[in-house]
């Protein structure tokens, strides 16, 4: 049956995934799982395109945790080269679509080769306003919230804060993506329930979606469905239900 797409009033601002499954895709089809990656690169691709033909405003795609580095050497080395090739790939691409690309996380693990074309591509897709393409490579919540914090420690010995002006909006302010909306929709593929140490301080109000489809199996109808139950969700931000509706009502009155 055809998925009933949402009104553009109801699409998400901000949709950020864990792209979870790979290794098994792979397994099922008694193939390395170095394929799988591969094969998660083309659903990329796709949701990416997607996201962009639907007015998504912001997409982030977790790429690679802090903690993938534990994974097997051979398997790390793949995804490492799958990133550069698809930079080098993509970025084009990307700019002619009018696609912004940033990448958030800690990049001095990175090769110099790769911290240069992530540099490269963010500043050839700098100028573009129709979405904003958020990748989290090397990335960690607790990671992000302990660099806001340095930050903050920093300007706090330097006389330039005081303990006492630190909230959360300040500390906010200092973490990954500051500037963009936080996400509305979180999608985690595979079939886990857990957000896995993602964008821990950013999904505290965000609306959390599972599914069993592995990621090189989610396509355009999947990411539909998606949008669609997200449709269905009254987001009441600590506020009941009565004032949700009470405030609709007036905004379009």
């Amino acid at each position: 049956m055809t998925q009933a797409l949402p009104e553009e009033s109801t699409l998400p601002r901000h949709v950020a995934i864990i792209m979870d499954g790979n290794g098994r895709w792979a397994r099922r089809r008694h193939l390395p799982r170095t394929a799988g990656h591969q094969a998660g690169v083309t659903a990329v691709r796709k949701t990416v395109e997607h996201c962009a033909r639907r007015g998504i405003e912001v997409l982030t795609l977790f790429a690679f945790s802090s903690e993938n580095w534990r994974r097997p050497a051979e398997e790390v080395s793949v995804l490492m080269r799958l990133f550069e090739m698809a930079l080098a790939r993509e970025s084009r691409k990307l700019g002619e679509n009018g696609i912004r690309l940033r990448v958030i996380g800690d990049r001095s693990a990175f090769s110099p080769a790769l911290q240069a074309k992530i540099a490269e591509a963010e500043a050839l897709t700098a100028g573009n306003d129709r979405m904003t393409l958020l990748i989290a490579a090397n990335y960690g919540g607790r990671w992000d919230i302990a660099q806001a914090v340095r930050r903050l420690a920093r300007e706090v010995a330097e006389g330039r804060l005081s303990p006492d002006d630190i909230d959360e909006n300040r500390l906010a302010a200092h973490l990954s993506f500051a500037d963009l909306p936080e996400p509305d929709l979180f999608i985690r593929t595979g079939g886990e329930l857990r957000i896995s140490n993602f964008l821990l301080w950013q999904l505290a109000y965000t609306e959390l979606y599972f599914t069993g489809v592995l990621w090189p199996d989610f396509d355009e109808a999947e990411l539909d469905k998606a949008l669609a139950e997200y449709a269905r969700r009254e987001r009441r931000f600590g506020h009941t239900s009565e004032q949700v509706a009470r405030r609709l009502s007036a905004s379009s009155a």
